[in-house]
Formats: C-alpha cells, sequence, structure tokens
C-alpha cells in the first residue's frame, strides 16, 4: 500500500494556497485528473470559437463526459451505496470545468446538477433507478424548467404553467424562459401548478413531446455556448408516472435550490482561479517598458487580490460542502456562499481583464471570456439581491421579500 498521490497538489492545484485539496481521496484526484486532461485536450482548442459563434461544444464535452466524472466506481470508493460523488470532490470538479470555461460548467450543472437533483429529491425509488444512471452516464442529456417568461426570482408565488389531471394524463400549457440546454434536452423536468389543488408538481416530459417546442435564446452577451431556451408547451400530454411523486409544493423545490445554489457558489470559485491563470499566463509573458508585464508592482498588486479571491472563494466552497455532506442544507448557507464567491468573482474577473489591458477585451487571452461569463454566474441561481435578502432575514429576523 502507497500513500503517493495521483498528482502533486501544489503543482496541480497552485491557488490553493491553504490546501483545501488535501481532503481530496486518491481516487477522485484520478478522475479530477482525467477531466482536466480532457478539456485541455478536446475544450481548450475550440471553446473561444464555439464562444464566438454561439453553439455548444458538443463533441468536444462528450469527450470530458467518457472521463466518469459522475459515476466512475474511483468515486464511490468507501461510499458505496451512495448515488453521488462527495461534496468535496463535487467542490474541485466545479473547479475544473469553470477554470477552463463557464459555459461548460453551466451546461454540466443544469444536467448534473439541478436535473439529476431534482430526480433525487423529487422522485421514487423507482423513477430514480430509472432516470438516474442515464443522468449520470450522459446517455440522457437533462435541463430543469422551473423559471418562465415573467416570473424569475419571484416563481413561488407566480408559477403561471398549469398541469391539468385528465383520466390518467396530465396537459401542460404554459411557458418557461432561460432554461439552459432545452433545445437539445432527451429529457426536460417542468414545474407546473396543478389547477386541482394550485400546488408545485413536476413533470419529466421527453424531448419531442407533441405540443411542445424549445427555441435559443439569441443575442447573449454571456455563457454564448450555452443554449438557453424558451420553452412553449401547448395542451402537451405525459402520463402520471412522469410525475415525480415527492414534489408536492415550492417547499420540494426549495429543497432542490437549497442544494444546488451551492454548485453556483462552486462555479464562482472555479472562475475566480481561472481568471487568475489566464491573467498570470499573460502578465509573465508579456513585455513593456522593458520587462514583463508580471513585474511592475501595481500589477502585482491586482494579482495579490485575484489570489486573495481565489482562497476565500474556495474556503466558502469547502466549508458549505462539509456542511452539505453531514446533511445540512441550510438555505442562508448556501445563499451566503454564493453572494459572496459571485461578488468576488466579479471583482477578480475585472482585475484579470483590467492586467492584460487592451488585449484583455479579446477572446484571445481568455480573460475577456472570463469577463463576460461573469455577469450571468451574478445573476442565475439567485441574483445577488435575492441571496443578501435571504441572508438578511436571517440576520434580523425580518423577511424583506416584496
Amino acid at each position: 500500500m502507497t500513500n503517493e498521490r495521483p498528482v502533486d497538489l501544489k503543482e496541480f492545484y497552485p491557488s490553493d494556497l491553504f490546501g483545501y485539496a488535501e481532503g481530496l481521496t486518491n481516487g477522485e484526484l484520478t478522475v479530477l485528473k482525467a477531466v482536466r486532461e480532457a478539456l485541455e485536450k478536446h475544450v481548450k482548442p475550440v471553446i473561444n470559437e464555439y464562444w464566438e459563434k454561439a453553439q455548444f461544444p458538443f463533441e468536444a464535452f462528450a469527450e470530458v463526459a467518457k472521463t466518469g466524472m459522475m459515476d466512475s466506481p474511483l468515486l464511490f470508493e468507501g461510499r458505496e451505496g451512495s448515488r453521488k460523488p462527495s461534496e468535496l470532490y463535487n467542490v474541485f470538479l466545479y473547479f475544473e470545468l469553470a477554470k477552463m470555461d463557464a459555459s461548460i460548467a453551466t451546461f454540466y450543472t443544469v444536467h448534473g446538477g439541478l436535473c439529476y437533483n431534482t430526480i433525487l429529491l423529487g422522485g421514487s425509488e423507482e423513477q430514480i433507478k430509472h432516470y438516474g444512471p442515464k443522468i449520470t452516464s450522459f446517455e440522457w442529456q437533462g435541463c430543469f424548467g422551473l423559471t418562465e417568461p415573467d416570473h424569475g426570482s419571484d416563481i413561488a408565488g407566480g408559477l403561471a404553467t398549469t398541469a391539468e389531471k385528465v383520466g390518467d394524463k396530465w396537459i401542460l400549457n404554459g411557458e418557461k424562459r432561460w432554461i439552459g440546454g432545452a433545445t437539445t434536452a432527451d429529457i426536460l423536468p417542468i414545474f407546473a401548478r396543478d389547477v386541482a389543488d394550485n400546488k408545485i408538481k413536476c413533470f419529466v416530459v421527453p424531448g419531442g413531446t407533441k405540443g411542445l417546442t424549445a427555441e435559443a435564446i439569441p443575442y447573449k452577451v454571456a455563457l454564448r455556448p450555452v443554449q438557453n431556451g424558451h420553452i412553449t408547451l401547448e395542451n402537451v400530454e405525459v402520463s402520471d408516472d412522469t410525475r415525480l411523486v415527492n414534489i408536492n409544493g415550492f417547499k420540494d423545490v426549495s429543497r432542490i435550490l437549497r442544494a444546488t445554489r451551492a454548485d453556483i457558489s462552486h462555479l464562482a470559485t472555479g472562475m475566480t482561479a481561472g481568471s487568475l491563470e489566464a491573467a498570470l499566463r499573460y502578465v509573465t509573458e508579456r513585455d513593456q517598458f522593458g520587462k514583463k508585464v508580471g513585474g511592475f508592482q501595481l500589477v502585482q498588486e491586482k494579482l495579490a487580490i485575484m489570489q486573495a479571491n481565489s482562497v476565500a472563494t474556495l474556503g466558502y466552497s469547502v466549508r458549505l460542502a462539509e456542511l452539505q455532506e453531514q446533511g445540512r442544507f441550510i438555505e442562508e448557507n448556501s445563499a451566503l456562499a454564493k453572494m459572496h464567491n459571485a461578488l468576488r468573482m466579479r471583482e477578480t474577473v475585472a482585475l484579470g481583464r483590467e492586467v492584460c489591458g487592451g488585449n484583455g477585451i479579446t477572446l484571445d487571452t481568455d480573460v475577456a471570456r472570463f469577463f463576460a461569463d461573469a455577469e450571468a454566474i451574478y445573476s442565475y441561481e439567485g441574483t445577488h439581491e435575492i441571496n443578501a435578502l435571504i441572508v438578511g432575514r436571517y440576520l434580523t429576523g425580518i423577511g424583506a421579500f416584496i
């Protein structure tokens, strides 16, 4: 038996100055190494091209999916019987995906975060066994149909899509908007309000179902490769066995959001590290006034702030992961982590663009892509204001939501 690690942690995670990655198992590190290698080989050479033309690199991502990043047996050593890898592994998986590209990480969080958690938390044992393996193997692509054209942050009280039970069938009518991956999804969990009892329920609608249409939202300035969809449901008929039996109100939806909001805090952590790495590549290669840009005091001060933000966001993510591994899914904790990490990410990507000067507005240095994409990460899975109000309600005991 050997204690040798699959990677040198200091070299593999140079921005992890406080050694948070030390808690990863050898099996987890082996998978993460494979994920990074696949990203470097298949995604990195094409991502700027796909960002520019607003298309998702499905072929490149398929190579990353082959690493078994959701279902490799190496991830379940010592946790046999679990349906998910460890929460710490989850932090560093998002770290890897997001420091390469936010759209790749976003595509994954819709599929492996929102969709998969909807099945795990909302489905019966039979439904989990039916849908789960096809999601974790990427045989089926999933999405998450909650938000609507007129209802985003107020979806709890304003969800307008309806579901009506007619015999042994359900009839769905309404619209959904900003649904990542909707145009290519094999299964679409759709949240609708039951006209009989006014309670929110969820239905796993197969892609291509009659009456279901999904159109990509054009002209985005962030997450351009991700095909956010506008879904229209016109008398969509689904069988009763597509209804996830453990979703019977917004409290059940909140359980999903509480779990997956943490994923977005981890995604922001990865983007923070990614923008730092991209900026460092540039300033250690670029010459100005007879020396490397990285040798100037003002540049180093900005890099130091970026490094501090990287450690801070990783610290929030790891501690939140530890709590959730213990089963402590606390709303104000996930809201605080998402709020903090998105703020620090936003600051860091701006500094990264800044130290690259004029070249920082081109995709060639990568920092421009991080800079633009950060705006979407800052807003989704709860805007800054909504997460701040969740924390404010905890602090004061007074709900300030309108």
